[in-house]
């Protein structure tokens, strides 16, 4: 089969806010081959990453990503590693070219799976894919209070794990973070997972982070999360040699195995967190766990958007059945719901589990999408480089 098309389709809320909520937007990615389609999904700014499809040749080292990817062979798993590497070649100096061939390996993988009537995890190897624990990944609360009733709503969901994130956490006192975590774990209540998640709010500064070790303990939390920018080793290190049982966590804004393998080695995390849309798609993500377990550290996908982008950061790792946790968002922007016909919702007992169908087993609803579909024109010179493509049946 040759590639005939990698169509990039922008989908956005009516209105985005200013915070850490990734499922207000999204980029869809469609690809074609030998009369198959496959589906990916983008981690990244969408806009950005149209240009970087398109966008001109700066020079032998900045092409567009598409050039790499049109009229290429793929008949089997090893021409996606080899377009991946024609790709890092060709657009090493495009620094959005990880994040945007992501969603392209992503809808790869999930064409081939349709190809051999095979789900994505058996292409990877694995004889069957594991059950997940999900942690219910969501924002601190503006108050004390708010984050109460929110960790008290999902445990009556019948959630065990959650995860509070970003929001005013780190941005106040000592006190008032003591205060949030303090609420989260009462909501909870003490047989709970509780994981924290700081957003690299203190950039790289050891002391700010390490003024709230103390009620981290005191509440039990398994993790912290991306308390420093994904680059600063160091700082990653120092903190946890101080933090005790709480373990750290990050990875997310690796957007290459090698970034995630230098955390692994250097930075003394407990959990190493990828985002398939991001590291560069599902085998880079595939590599990094096999070389997280190799080392003693745990996998976990990273996902806040839509089902499509769960179920491929779930497949690296479906078949390690001692790696269990699964962030799982519960605040969803309507987009990232309405997005796809299928969706992954816990079982009676609790847990997450993969489709069985070919590829990805995850489907856009394209009706739905066309909803949210925003029109883009890129044009250079007067020449019209992208026009958002036909979606299709909408019916």
């Amino acid at each position: 089969m040759k590639i005939e098309s990698v169509d990039f389709f922008y989908l956005s809320m009516p209105e985005v806010r200013d915070i850490g909520d990734g499922s207000q937007d999204l980029l869809l990615v469609r690809l074609a081959a030998g009369g198959y389609v496959g589906w990916g999904e983008c981690e990244a700014s969408p806009l950005t990453s149209i240009a970087s499809l398109v966008c001109p040749m700066s020079h032998a080292a900045c092409k567009p990503v598409r050039a790499s990817v049109l009229g290429q062979r793929l008949d089997d798993i090893g021409d996606v590693a080899r377009i991946g590497r024609l790709v890092r070649e060709n657009s090493s100096d495009l620094l959005q070219a990880d994040h945007t061939f992501s969603g392209i390996e992503i809808a790869m993988w999930d064409l081939l799976g349709r190809v051999r009537g095979a789900p994505v995890y058996e292409l990877l190897g694995y004889r069957r894919a594991y059950p997940k624990l999900p942690y219910a990944s969501q924002l601190f609360g503006e108050t004390p209070h708010e984050t109460h009733e929110k960790a008290r709503a999902v445990r009556a969901q019948g959630y065990v794990a959650a995860k509070f994130g970003w929001g005013p956490f780190g941005r106040g006192t000592v006190e008032a973070d003591a205060e949030q975590v303090t609420a989260a774990r009462e909501g909870l209540g003490a047989d709970a997972v509780l994981l924290v998640d700081a957003g690299t709010v203190w950039t790289e500064d050891v002391d700010a982070a390490g003024a709230r070790l103390a009620v981290l303990r005191d509440c039990t939390v398994t993790w912290l999360e991306e308390p420093f920018v994904s680059g600063a080793l160091a700082a990653y290190r120092q903190l946890a040699s101080m933090s005790g049982a709480v373990r750290l966590a990050g990875g997310e804004g690796s957007h290459s195995p090698y970034m995630a393998e230098h955390m692994i080695d250097h930075a003394g995390v407990g959990y190493i967190q990828i985002d398939a849309g991001r590291v560069g798609g599902i085998g880079p993500a595939r590599r990094v766990a096999g070389y997280a377990r190799a080392r003693g550290v745990t996998y976990v996908n990273h996902t806040f958007t839509s089902h499509l982008a769960l179920s491929a950061s779930l497949q690296p790792y479906a078949g390690f059945e001692d790696h269990r946790l699964c962030e799982y968002p519960v605040e969803p922007a309507p987009l990232a719901m309405e997005l796809t016909r299928e969706h992954l919702v816990p079982g009676e007992d609790g847990l997450i589990r993969l489709p069985d169908g070919p590829g990805l087993g995850v489907t856009p609803d394209l009706a739905a999408s066309a909803r949210y579909l925003v029109d883009v024109e890129i044009r250079v010179g007067g020449e019209l480089l992208y026009t958002t493509p036909d979606l299709g049946d909408r019916s």
